[in-house]
């Protein structure tokens, strides 16, 4: 199992700020995870298309597709912050 959080716009459009998912053989890195998650439906599919500005940390480190995941992972979405 890996920890999944979603924050600010993707908690609200994925209407879920925290869940625990099993890790298959097929996911085995943040690519494949985002494709599992895509998997469950359009707002999924929307909320994490390819080229839709967000940004991944595993375990509070920032991440990027290649990221491999192992049990115990927590994986955190959030838009990306802009300041100024």
């Amino acid at each position: 199992m890996v920890t999944l959080l979603y924050f600010a716009s993707l908690r609200e459009s994925v209407a879920c700020s925290r869940e625990q998912v099993p890790l298959t053989a097929d996911t085995t890195t943040v690519a494949s995870l985002l494709d599992q998650l895509r998997s469950r439906g359009e707002r999924w599919a929307q909320a994490f298309a390819p080229g839709k500005a967000y940004r991944v940390a595993v375990n509070q480190q920032m991440a990027d597709l290649a990221t491999p995941l192992r049990p115990g992972d927590e994986v955190a979405f959030f838009p990306p912050v802009t300041g100024g």
